[in-house]
């Protein structure tokens, strides 16, 4: 990094909000513009601030600002421009000189040691010093905050977030326990808090340091997916991380059980570790479903055959067996679960069996777990369907200062009958919070797809309960004559049954490209998605109707290369398009981005609403547009589902991502008129049956894939994958005898 020092001459712009900057600074006879975060700066500091020098296509030559450290003048002359530039409150330019005048060179001295010496001064009394003095204590606590912190790599977007969360006892508070910032800070990892904490004395085999490892390490696998950790895993990591032998891991295990920070159970004669949340979360998930299973229901007075014909002749279908099953299910049942591939009919079904609820005047509420899913929803079937978290009535606590669900236990949802699709997408969290709102006598209609991965967040739900064989289940595998007519259908079938599929049949919609390298991939999907594709189609936008999935984050193929290849040709710079660069992503209007993490507490508005804030949470997976970019105030305004806009702060920036291309995980939920997927050989847990799967699924026109043939027959033939690990399905048929 490149180290610069001098004085600030002026600023630019100022986000009081998350700290973000632009000024000139004046250093070694030469001035400059800086960007960056640098909190609480004003006119007349000197700073000593290292990063590096960009070339912004709209402003020219900018230093943009990775670290910063306050250094206090020492000339009487500095000393009284710093004073006078309202650094601190209470003193203006003439406090400043008089100050200057009446103790020189020790004025910054004597305020930092012995405040009350101010009152000497003519004009200053008891009250003005109380301010001073606050003021003063303030910017100290900042200025040693920076320079305690970015000593150990901390960003400093991280620092503000610090000194926002714990305010001036920032320092005591890290330098007591350095692992809080793992647990309180997005973006902190244990090794960045280990480092501080090994700076500060803080032995190896500290309890402190061993129970903040283990808590981390537990939290961290339940970020892959899994509501538990093996303790024998949580031991080699452990191990690993820690430098520890076993014995200290278990000891200090048994600590953080007594605490009530992690839960221990056995199951199937293993040991598994438990980060409460989800712990209890599959505590509550299989009380409730037991509890609706064996509960007993109204009896509904209806001829469910006559019903189901009616339905056909109406729609002119005929329905499978499995189907009729299905439908019949739903009425007698009071929980149900009906799973089955693309084309087996799950829309029609949940068509019939709205029809015949609404026959009997039964109130129905219908949910998906994305905005997606739900907008698709409500197209198919022509009725309203919300995500989960809008019909739990997700709100914000004033009290506790974090988000929840209006609908619980409390105050349930009024409806006779819920019926849930994409269900494969929710996870265990999710789940308990929706069955927490379910009252008794509600029947429950769950759909999804079990062969498509499970939930992005912890748990493998629909999977567990389908496996538990506790309620109604119902599987859909004939596919429908109409959809016999698309090879998308068809091989996705193929596929999930262990064969290789179909490959550039005359006039249908699943193509091959064979490509050898992955550079000759990668063109090939570049020319592909710029040119001949929307040339096959006019109807079919390149950004918003073509979607590339990929295995992988990495690599030639990967996510991060394959967005910053397409972003030239789909989206390139262009001097009448503002655009916000932020660490090694530039953000430009136009662009299409995803959420990355579940974030509660953003608000967004309906874009044809009045400006106010109309519901919270934007969660992982979900896709947007970049609408606006607000320079003045460092925010990107960005649309989700073509309704939510939501105005970024730059410091969620590091919850975004560029879309063009995404992994297959992230695509769950998610249909897209064009699907084009790489096919190359990759790590063998991650190429495998079940990701191939859901990647074609995703398809609604067409899918091609463009690589070599070896890697397609290893995925149909790769039956093995990450395990996850999930306790419901034990808990369920533990009870169950």
């Amino acid at each position: 990094m490149i180290e610069i020092q001098g004085t600030v001459e002026a600023i630019v712009f100022q986000n009081e909000d998350n700290g973000y900057v632009v000024a000139t600074i004046k250093y070694d006879d030469n001035k400059a513009t800086i960007v960056g975060v640098i909190p609480y700066i004003v006119e007349g500091q000197t700073l000593k601030l290292k990063g590096q020098w960009i070339n912004h296509k709209k402003f020219g030559q900018q230093f943009k600002v990775e670290e910063c450290e306050e250094v206090l003048p020492d000339s009487v002359i500095g000393i009284e421009r710093y004073l006078s530039s309202g650094v601190v409150q209470g003193i203006g330019p003439v406090t400043a000189r008089k100050i200057v005048q009446h103790f020189g060179n020790d004025a910054l001295r004597i305020m930092e040691e012995d405040i009350e010496r101010l009152k000497e001064i003519e004009g200053i009394g008891a009250k003005k010093i109380k301010v001073i003095a606050e003021s003063f204590a303030t910017q100290r606590d900042i200025r040693a905050i920076m320079v305690f912190l970015q000593t150990y790599g901390v960003t400093p977007t991280q620092c503000n977030k610090i000194y926002k969360r714990f305010g001036n006892a920032a320092i005591e508070m890290v330098k007591n326990n350095p692992y809080i910032l793992t647990e309180e800070i997005s973006g902190i990892g244990f090794r960045t808090a280990d480092k501080i904490a090994r700076s500060l004395g803080i032995e190896l085999n500290s309890p402190y340091r061993i129970q903040s490892g283990i808590i981390y390490l537990v939290k961290h696998f339940s970020l892959l997916g899994n509501t538990y950790m093996p303790l024998h895993k949580l031991i080699s990591e452990g191990k690993d991380i820690l430098s520890v032998d076993a014995l200290e891991i278990e000891k200090n295990l048994q600590e953080c059980i007594l605490d009530l920070k992690l839960k221990v159970e056995e199951f199937n004669q293993e040991l598994c570790v438990f980060d409460l949340p989800y712990y209890y979360s599959e505590l509550s998930v299989t009380s409730k479903l037991l509890t609706l299973a064996t509960s007993s229901y109204d009896e509904l007075k209806i001829d469910i055959d006559v019903e189901i014909k009616e339905f056909e002749e109406k729609n002119n279908i005929v329905f499978a067996e499995s189907q009729k099953e299905a439908v019949r299910g739903a009425i007698e049942n009071g929980i149900e679960v009906i799973t089955g591939g693309p084309g087996t009919g799950k829309t029609t079904i949940i068509n019939c069996i709205n029809s015949i609820f609404e026959k009997h005047s039964l109130k129905i509420s219908m949910a998906a777990p994305t905005g997606r899913a739900a907008k698709r929803m409500t197209e198919s079937t022509g009725r309203e369907a919300k995500t989960i978290h809008r019909l739990l009535e997700l709100g914000f606590s004033e009290d506790e200062g974090n988000s929840e669900f209006i609908r619980n236990e409390e105050s349930p949802l009024k409806c006779d009958v819920l019926i849930v699709d994409e269900a494969s997408m929710i996870d265990i969290m999710l789940m308990s919070n929706l069955l927490k709102a379910v009252e008794l006598g509600t029947r429950i209609i769950i759909v999804g797809d079990v062969d498509q991965l499970p939930s992005v967040g912890p748990g493998n739900v629909l999977r567990d309960i389908i496996d538990s064989n506790a309620v109604k289940v119902v599987r859909l595998k004939e596919i429908f004559r109409q959809s016999k007519e698309s090879m998308i259908i068809v091989n996705a079938h193929m596929i999930n049954n262990g064969k290789i599929p179909v490959l550039n049949s005359k006039d249908k919609d699943f193509f091959f490209i064979t490509k050898e390298s992955p550079n000759d991939i990668l063109e090939e999907i570049k020319g592909l998605i710029y040119k001949r594709l929307p040339s096959f189609n006019k109807k079919w936008d390149n950004i918003k109707h073509i979607q590339i999935l990929t295995p992988m984050r990495r690599g030639v193929l990967g996510v991060e290369t394959l967005n910053g290849q397409l972003q030239e040709i789909l989206n390139p710079y262009s001097s009448i398009k503002k655009e916000i660069e932020f660490r090694n992503t530039v953000f430009r209007i136009g662009d299409k981005v995803m959420q990355t993490k579940n974030n509660y507490q953003i608000k967004w508005e309906r874009i044809s609403g009045n400006g106010e804030y109309d519901g919270m949470g934007i969660f992982n997976g979900d896709i947007g547009y970049i609408d606006d970019i607000d320079e003045e105030n460092n925010r990107l305004h960005i649309i989700f589902d073509d309704e939510r806009l939501v105005k970024y702060e730059d410091c969620y920036f590091d919850e975004l991502e560029l879309a063009y291309a995404m992994t297959i995980h992230k695509s769950q939920g998610s249909e897209f008129p064009v699907v084009i997927m790489p096919m190359f050989m990759g790590a063998p847990m991650l190429m495998n049956r079940n990701l191939l799967y859901t990647g074609v699924t995703r398809a609604k026109e067409m899918v091609v894939l463009v690589g070599n043939k070896k890697a397609l027959n290893f995925m149909v033939e790769n039956t093995n994958s990450v395990e996850r690990y999930s306790g419901l399905c034990y808990r369920i048929t533990d009870i169950l005898g």
